[in-house]
């Protein structure tokens, strides 16, 4: 007679499919049929026209991803870092303007789901979140903070049960496209400028006043322009707790580990085309070995490299912090040069793996009209030591090392 109870696996697999429609492996099988079907194609014109990828992120809504990283206490997916991670990285393989909105995206969520839970309003909102698959920016930057985004000039005004936020942002990536805005601001007028907390922005609370442009050399699909914030709303759409915490915690971890996921899935797009290159040469001389082929390996090698180093640290973050004890550690400084260090590293990889495909390739990967052209990928990836600036974080890394003692 066949047992009809369930294992602890089939469990959670169960109530992922009954909180999300989707379980990890069905929300990766959409993606990637998203990025073949809908990211690649739109690409090119996402690109050229620098604007946002409507198209992939209306797929994305549909197809459930949206709501990967909410918990299933929320009805969403529970996905792992690892896994929001791959989303990312194969999204990014077709377009990596996308990837980045995806992975900016899951920072917030992220956010918000692990330092909101004791908030009822924050728990309904994440409730909203996965039945409307609301999409969520930031707003980290500011006029005068020079690039420091655990600085901030403007300061919420509370009071009668209701805020006032109003922000000058050097860039919003896709904010006029959003549904909310996570935004760092004081904690009040007399706070000092390191004092934040987020707020919780929606759409219908702001008015947004665009200030500059973004006519980039690359990413020109995040649709990153400056923008003024005027904006009020509900008291409790101000996230419980310190900025300070759910930035050591949550953002930067998500940040470092997400952006060198997409990184990557842009050098594998990179190195995908290249080995499809050089199969072409030796398909024409058969029984030779092309001069190519061996740079082809000693490429593909740098980009397993890339790859293992971010999935050796989304694999740590899942397990140092799982729990309330465990996420303490990641204000350590060894996690700060660990976080700090895999972001440097993913992100001068980046720009040299497409450039090493690109000798591959040749003359066909640097024009703009062979189905070998690597120009978008090459310019996407060198933006990758400009956000949160490698010499920033270097600096902060060597100020660390004068006083951390288990420094190798």
């Amino acid at each position: 007679m066949t047992s009809l109870a369930l294992t602890p696996g089939e469990v959670e697999e169960t109530l992922s499919v009954k909180c999300n429609g989707l379980s990890f492996g069905g929300l990766l099988g959409e993606t990637r049929r998203i990025a073949s079907e809908i990211a690649a194609a739109h690409a090119p014109e996402v690109d050229a026209q620098a604007r946002f990828p409507a198209e992939t992120v209306a797929a994305l809504r549909d197809a459930g991803v949206l709501s990967a990283a909410v918990p299933r206490a929320q009805g969403g997916a529970g996905c792992s870092l690892a896994e929001l991670a791959q989303l990312c990285a194969t999204l990014s393989q077709a377009c990596g303007s996308s990837g980045m909105v995806l992975a900016m995206h899951f920072i917030q969520v992220g956010c918000v789901a692990r330092h909101a839970q004791g908030s009822e309003f924050f728990r309904g909102y994440l409730r909203d979140l996965v039945a409307h698959q609301y999409l969520l920016a930031s707003m980290t930057s500011e006029v005068g903070t020079y690039g420091d985004t655990r600085s901030s000039v403007c300061a919420v005004e509370s009071g009668g049960g209701r805020f006032v936020l109003n922000k000058d942002a050097t860039t919003g990536s896709y904010c006029a496209q959003a549904d909310a805005i996570l935004v760092t601001c004081r904690r009040d007028k007399d706070a000092a400028a390191s004092d934040q907390v987020l707020v919780l922005v929606r759409r219908e609370d702001c008015t947004l006043t665009q200030t500059t442009t973004w006519d980039t050399l690359g990413m020109r699909g995040t649709a990153s322009p400056g923008f003024r914030l005027e904006s009020s709303g509900a008291g409790q759409q101000i996230v419980p707790g310190s900025y300070a915490d759910s930035s050591a915690q949550t953002m930067v971890p998500y940040s470092h580990i997400l952006w060198s996921a997409l990184w990557s899935g842009i050098a594998a797009d990179a190195v995908a085309k290249a080995a499809t290159f050089v199969r072409g040469q030796a398909r024409q001389n058969p029984g030779t070995v092309p001069p190519t082929a061996t740079r082809l390996a000693e490429v593909t090698m740098q980009l397993q490299n890339m790859k293992q180093n971010w999935q050796s640290a989304a694999q740590a973050f899942d397990v140092v912090g799982a729990g309330a004890v465990e996420r303490e550690e990641l204000s350590s400084m060894a996690w700060a040069l660990r976080l700090n260090n895999l972001k440097i590293s993913c992100s001068e990889a980046a720009p040299q793996i497409v450039h090493r495909a690109l000798q591959i390739v040749g003359i066909l990967g640097y024009k703009n009209d062979s189905p070998f052209s690597l120009g978008r990928q090459y310019r996407d990836c060198l933006s990758a030591s400009l956000m949160i600036a490698n010499d920033r974080i270097a600096a902060k890394n060597a100020s660390m090392l004068l006083v951390f003692k288990d420094a190798p």
